[in-house]
């Protein structure tokens, strides 16, 4: 059977492009979006699929084992394996939150560990699929010369280390001070071109446009709004529900920056939905963090969106005002009878840390996601019946400073409740043993 895919134009069907073509926007200035032959697809059944995927789960036949080249059919069909640049991303961990569960108030929670992976967020999905394609178009002839994002953090880690997987060169565009120092070492370590520019993720997005926009640049764009980046990162959804048995939960929660990843978990689930491997469909929640959360205004405005300044946030991968994919991020909340709900700073960093006392390393946007989850159990929207998946898209250990600075009680905007520094003492066994008394009679 002969599947294909192709860009098309959001705001006229009939414009299409293909999926090697340098092309970011539609010819009256809008996002693409990748459209699949469905017709085609459909010709296997749903049976069919589900046996397809399930045989290829995990396995070392390349490049199927990947949780995103699985589905390789319902991404990229026609992609030369050759040309695939995989490091055996998706599969991750899908984690039973037991105990924080029942804190919460849901008996039924799980955390979909995506930091669970090659350079530690849910950046590699995408990723995989966008640097797959240069060095398609590379082998068909086409002259680029690099790849370029502005990045948070994570996008640049997984940008530079496929990159430098597939010998290609990359560019990434930071905000200077405002990332992780282990999301600023990855690019480093990958050999990118590192710029830290004085501005936030906003103005690094303005400027990578800008270079970008000439196909003459040779200088290929990796951000989320090229939707190539959305057909590796839809696989989360349809992950999810392959590691419930093809049983869709009822609530799926996502933390929301550039809202990449929350058009693109509804777009994954819509295409299962269309295709008849599930019968219904989640509601889908997108947390922001209260600092950065235009989103959450315009859910409250009727979907009347404004961009405004992000302010400082520990949840530093989301501090973002002028989300890119915001149009299509609301599209597929209205769809999917979506809620936004946003988290404090206090919230976020309490979240987080009584996750951690469950088990968890919670990154601080993880901890907006398990904020927005506790908000909602207590509004009584969310039921303690209800099966909930809350996404984790990065590795605590990404961000060891807000962790210590929680517990030394240094952490701005929010005071460690739950903080536990190291008890320092005398090398004296008799103070020892009070210290351990002292936290037995607290247990």
């Amino acid at each position: 059977m002969n599947y294909n895919a192709w860009f098309a134009a959001q705001d006229d069907p009939s414009e299409r492009h293909s999926l090697t073509e340098v092309v970011y926007y539609s010819k009256s200035g809008g996002l693409l979006e990748v459209q699949h032959d469905m017709d085609a697809l459909r010709q296997r059944s749903a049976a069919e699929w589900k046996q397809l995927f399930e045989s290829r789960w995990m396995r070392t036949n390349w490049p199927y084992g990947s949780g995103v080249w699985g589905k390789k059919e319902w991404l990229c069909p026609n992609i030369d394996d050759k040309n695939i640049v995989s490091m055996f991303e998706g599969g991750s961990n899908l984690f039973w939150a037991e105990r924080l569960g029942q804190q919460i108030g849901v008996d039924d929670l799980w955390i979909k560990m995506c930091g669970n992976s090659h350079t530690g967020s849910f950046k590699d999905l995408g990723m995989t699929v966008l640097v797959s394609v240069v060095k398609q178009m590379i082998s068909d002839g086409k002259p680029i010369r690099a790849v370029a994002c502005a990045s948070t953090g994570d996008t640049s880690a997984a940008l530079a280390a496929y990159g430098a997987a597939a010998g290609i060169p990359t560019i990434v565009f930071l905000p200077k001070g405002k990332v992780s120092i282990a999301q600023l070492v990855q690019p480093v370590a990958h050999g990118a071109l590192v710029l830290a520019l004085d501005t936030d993720f906003d103005g690094c997005m303005r400027i990578v446009r800008e270079v970008t926009a000439s196909a003459d640049s040779g200088i290929y764009l990796a951000n989320s709004l090229n939707s190539l980046r959305i057909e590796g990162q839809k696989t989360v959804g349809i992950e999810i529900v392959q590691q419930f048995d093809w049983d869709v939960p009822d609530w799926i929660i996502i933390p929301g920056g550039n809202l990449g990843n929350t058009s693109a978990l509804g777009k994954g689930m819509q295409m299962m939905f269309d295709l008849g491997l599930i019968n219904r469909l989640p509601r889908i929640v997108c947390a922001q963090a209260e600092r950065a959360n235009p989103l959450y205004r315009a859910y409250k405005n009727n979907w009347h969106y404004e961009p405004i300044v992000a302010q400082a946030t520990a949840a530093s991968a989301i501090q973002i005002g002028d989300p890119i994919s915001i149009s299509r991020a609301i599209s597929m909340l209205t769809r999917f009878n979506g809620i936004v709900e946003q988290a404090s700073e206090q919230e976020l960093a309490d979240a987080a840390a009584l996750a951690d006392r469950t088990g968890a390393y919670a990154c601080p946007h993880t901890g907006v996601a398990l904020a927005a989850l506790s908000k909602l159990v207590r509004s009584g929207e969310i039921k303690k019946s209800d099966r909930v998946v809350v996404i984790s898209t990065a590795h605590g250990l990404k961000f060891s400073r807000f962790k210590v600075d929680y517990h030394e009680d240094k952490l701005a905007g929010a005071e460690g409740t739950y903080a536990n520094p190291p008890v320092e003492l005398p090398a004296d066994v008799d103070a020892v043993r009070r210290a351990i008394e002292e936290r037995m009679a607290h247990v």
